[in-house]
């Protein structure tokens, strides 16, 4: 197999598919947005990126592999990402732990609202399932609110517990809250339905679905007062064997698939 040899004076990166990422930003009006939200703190000094730049090029990073804050240096001194970008000046990686360091957990909330009311809204659908599921990140090291908790993957070591909805049919993260490692599946399960409601006030929701986690009398009281249709999905324990065996009557939907009704 022959090979070519070519040097060029001009800039290249390995990372030529951002190119995509750029003009989906631009599609998006993403930099109008960042504009329009009163909610992010600006940066302090007149020497530093302004605020688009700060943002763009740290979610550049993340796109690029970037794990840790150190991570970003790989980006910043690419120059042909630079002028795919237009960004005039890279901030180095103590620009975003500043930034970061802004934030509150109110101001995190009201940012989010702003950002997942916006992205929701440029969707064109209606009439939808919404799923609400908990879930284990394990970390290493010492992380904020990372606590001992239920790890299966991992046990005995530190996590958070996040509580995650998010829409099937376009497959797109309606809401996100993060907890630490040591909270119940269903801990802030109320407040953060209603956050995430909120966050879709201009859509139907025709069915909520919940994991097991959130199967609770609390959790079923609360929604039999809403005005959505629900599924929670419970744990094949014994009493609920024993209710379901004394069942006579059930419906037939699907393949393999019966329903009933029971009021316990």
């Amino acid at each position: 197999m022959e090979l070519t040899y070519k040097f060029t004076n001009k800039e290249v990166t390995p990372w030529g598919g951002m190119v995509f990422l750029k003009q989906f930003l631009e599609q998006i009006n993403f930099s109008e947005q960042i504009q329009s939200c009163k909610e992010l703190p600006m940066p302090g000094s007149n020497r530093g990126c302004d605020l688009t730049t700060l943002i763009e090029t740290f979610i550049c990073s993340i796109w690029c592999g970037a794990t840790r804050f150190s991570h970003t240096e790989t980006t910043r001194s690419d120059r042909a990402l630079s002028k795919i970008f237009g960004w005039k000046k890279n901030p180095g990686q103590d620009a975003y732990k500043r930034f970061f360091l802004k934030f509150s957990e109110a101001t995190n909330i009201r940012i989010s609202d702003y950002f997942f009311k916006w992205l929701i809204n440029n969707y064109q659908f209606d009439n939808f399932t919404l799923d609400i599921d908990s879930s284990v990140l394990t970390r290493y090291g010492q992380q904020d609110g990372a606590k001992k908790g239920y790890n299966p993957q991992k046990k005995g070591r530190n996590s958070h517990h996040p509580l995650i909805a998010f829409i099937n049919d376009i497959r797109i993260i309606a809401n996100f809250w993060l907890r630490s490692g040591d909270t119940s599946a269903s801990n802030n399960f109320f407040a953060f339905l209603e956050n995430t409601l909120e966050k879709l006030e201009r859509k139907k929701v025709s069915l909520i679905r919940l994991d097991s986690g959130f199967c609770s009398g609390k959790i079923m009281d609360y929604l039999e007062v809403k005005p959505y249709d629900y599924i929670i999905a419970a744990k094949f324990y014994n009493p609920i064997k024993h209710l379901i065996a004394g069942i006579e009557v059930w419906l037939p939907i699907d393949d393999g698939i019966e329903i009933c009704k029971k009021n316990v």
